[in-house]
């Protein structure tokens, strides 16, 4: 019985650490998205360029996904 109790508590706290590393990215891509979304307004507002803002906000959007996307991918391997 104390090795099943010592299995349970290993694998939950490999899920716990899985899930709050996850969440943790979460909130970094959030943050970043914010950022890059407030600059590209400035520049599209204040410095009256709004297609290179947009190009911008679209390429940094997708960079972002896609440099999550491969450190999640990169991470779950191990």
């Amino acid at each position: 019985m104390a090795e099943t109790d010592a299995f349970n508590a290993a694998s939950d706290l490999r899920t716990h650490r899985r899930t709050f590393a996850s969440f943790g990215r979460l909130v970094l891509f959030a943050i970043l998205h914010i950022g890059l979304t407030l600059a590209c307004l400035a520049l599209a507002f204040l410095a009256h360029v709004p297609l290179l803002s947009l190009v911008m906000w679209i390429g940094g959007t997708v960079m972002l996904i896609a440099a999550f996307t491969v450190t999640t991918t990169y991470d779950a391997e191990r």
